[in-house]
């Protein structure tokens, strides 16, 4: 008999097809499922491999054994057993190669990923981190109030050169979940860590602080400080000089040198402050208006209170982008009070900041410049000031300077969420595909939307458009896109997906022209020209988002760096002026043959 007949004697192809296809549908529910489940990428792999494996198994059990109406039995013929067992072997090997072969350190010259773990050097003993305050209350009712003080205290921790404070995005992660002293040291890589609870009642106010040493958990040193809420800056004072002298860290003496200054005559001006500070933070669902309300409130009992005019005018600059509204009227009220804020104290980095964000949202790109060079200049670590600069630097095409702005947030703020997510950009920009993903798994889930909208290309690339399609629109919908989801999944499947549903995708994004994000649709649809054109006939504050679709490795986007529509677009931006006097963008070059103002991009 031959081989393949007794192949089929034995059903050997009838069990090797439907493994195959019980295989197939489970490595796309392990695909599915891990990531859901933040599983590390090796579990799929391993997944995958054990799947691999099984196969060769099982085509030899099919050989070796038949199912009689007596039971299972072995089958003696040992026909073409040989041939068989050697394709078996085969399969094995070339599963086990396909799994090492993919491992970082069997690789040669993969620059994206690190050839061997290494160990994280010994926490420095004067590092710290400043966890998120519980609140104590009778009512409960001062979450936001207790993270805005222990937020104020890190600020005045953070003024001692001598001590390193990892930035509050990383520290505050931590709020609400049961993670060890230890395991948050070895993550910040911080020696201490400084907990606190605070108690409000009324007039009344008690805060506490503990220092706990990260290498075992043991509790160093603990206080309480009582005082009415008048008090608070003296008890935030005494708070901070007493945990640098518990850290053997040197401070001068005397009113002059104080590490948290009396910003608000009004107690219970400041105390809104400091709650709504907690809100401009999170940016999500309603927390912008109704920071926005308590900021009102803080500047009418206190019209002289610096710190509120700037935070006003930050949560102005981006209360559209975020909850939507009128740019225009929100742009002229956030420089108003950024203005307000600089006439009281000049040297105000987050007012700076908001002047330039706000230039930069109008398409300003000159003007932007110099308020952002003050506010880095006043407050070299400022978290915002450095993050929007990030971000525009972004936006004007220049990934290299982009990446050692938001390293040097990271080294102090290694949890940011914007700043890992926008990382995570310039990564994908790149060519990195393995930094870009690793960075989207460190971002928290309030920046889901953002990693959803980067996942969707890496989703393309892989040819997986379904899952795609709909990281896509999640993303792009709740980043604040007017389109239902179903229409951004054919936005998505227009941009990927071939001439007729490019077709019908265009067809949506000219029914919904109105939307702050039709001229991106337009851009990623490959219709550069009029892309441009739809950009600079609307009014949409969304530069950022715009921009830095002109700088990305995907095909849409080359073609519109590309278009000759582009130098005109570009010079009539005010782009050209802003890369002649500033740099040029990492992808374009000026050549002067062409004209003064012309240039090449690939």
């Amino acid at each position: 008999m031959s081989l393949i007949a007794e192949l089929q004697r034995r059903k050997v192809f009838k069990v090797g097809a439907a493994y195959l296809v019980v295989a197939w549908l489970a490595v796309q529910a392990a695909s599915i499922g891990f990531p859901a489940f933040d599983a590390p990428p090796w579990v799929l792999r391993v997944f995958i491999l054990i799947a691999l494996l099984g196969f060769p198994i099982a085509v030899v059990m099919a050989w070796v054994f038949d199912i009689t109406p007596e039971g299972i039995r072995l089958d003696a013929n040992t026909t073409g057993s040989k041939r068989l067992f050697a394709v078996a072997i085969l399969l094995v090997a070339l599963a086990l190669g396909w799994y090492f072969y993919g491992q970082p350190s069997f690789r040669r010259g993969d620059t994206t990923t690190p050839t061997a773990a290494v160990p994280a050097p010994a926490a420095a003993q004067n590092s710290l981190a400043v966890m998120a305050f519980d609140d104590l209350s009778p009512a409960h009712d001062q979450g936001y109030f207790s993270d805005g003080m222990a937020e104020e205290i890190l600020n005045a921790l953070a003024r001692v050169k001598e001590l390193k404070v990892i930035g509050r995005s990383s520290s505050f992660q931590y709020k609400g979940k049961n993670i060890g002293a230890t395991q948050i040291g070895h993550d910040l890589g911080v020696a201490h860590l400084l907990e606190g609870s605070v108690r409000r009642q009324g007039d009344q106010l008690r805060i506490t602080a503990t220092l706990v040493q990260t290498s075992d958990g043991a509790q160093e040193w603990s206080q309480a400080y009582d005082g009415k809420l008048a008090d608070v800056f003296d008890l935030q004072e005494s708070c901070a000089r007493d945990i640098a002298a518990k850290l053997k860290v040197a401070l001068a003496s005397g009113n002059g040198n104080r590490l948290v200054a009396k910003s608000s005559d009004s107690p219970q001006a400041y105390a809104l402050f400091v709650e709504a500070q907690t809100l401009v933070n999170r940016r999500v669902g309603d927390s912008l208006p109704r920071a926005i309300a308590l900021l009102q409130q803080a500047t009418a009992l206190d019209p002289n209170f610096a710190r509120a005019w700037s935070k006003l005018a930050v949560a102005y600059a981006v209360l559209t982008q975020y909850v939507g509204g009128d740019w225009q009227a929100n742009w002229k009220a956030s420089d108003a009070a950024a203005q307000r804020a600089l006439t009281l104290d000049p040297n105000d980095a987050e007012a700076y900041t908001a002047l330039s964000y706000n230039q930069f949202s109008q398409r300003h790109y000159l003007e932007m410049v110099d308020p952002m060079r003050r506010a880095l200049q006043n407050d070299p670590d400022n978290a915002a000031a450095n993050y929007w600069a990030a971000n525009e630097s972004s936006a004007m095409g220049r990934t290299a300077d982009t990446e050692t702005r938001l390293d040097a947030m990271l080294r102090n703020d290694p949890a940011n969420g914007l700043a890992l997510f926008y990382k995570g950009y310039m990564r994908w920009r790149s060519g990195d595909a393995a930094g870009a993903l690793d960075m989207a798994r460190r971002t928290g889930e309030d920046y889901s939307p953002f990693i959803q909208f980067l996942l969707a290309f890496r989703s393309a690339s892989f040819g997986d458009h379904d899952r795609g399609a709909k990281q896509y629109a999640s993303g792009v919908r709740a980043l604040g896109a007017k389109l239902t989801l179903a229409e951004l999944e054919a936005v998505y499947r227009g941009i990927y997906q071939g001439e007729a549903l490019r077709q019908a995708a265009l067809k949506i994004v000219a029914a919904h022209s109105d939307d702050d994000w039709a001229p991106l649709f337009l851009l990623q649809l490959g219709e550069p020209a009029r892309s441009f054109a739809a950009y600079e006939q609307g009014k949409s504050g969304l530069s950022d988002g715009y921009l830095n679709g002109l700088w990305q490795t995907e095909p849409w986007s080359r073609k519109a760096r590309q278009d000759p529509s582009f130098q005109g677009f570009a010079k009539r931006m005010g782009m050209v002026d802003y890369w002649k006097r500033y740099g040029w963008p990492d992808l374009c070059k000026p050549t002067p043959a062409a004209g003064p103002d012309a240039f090449a991009c690939r």
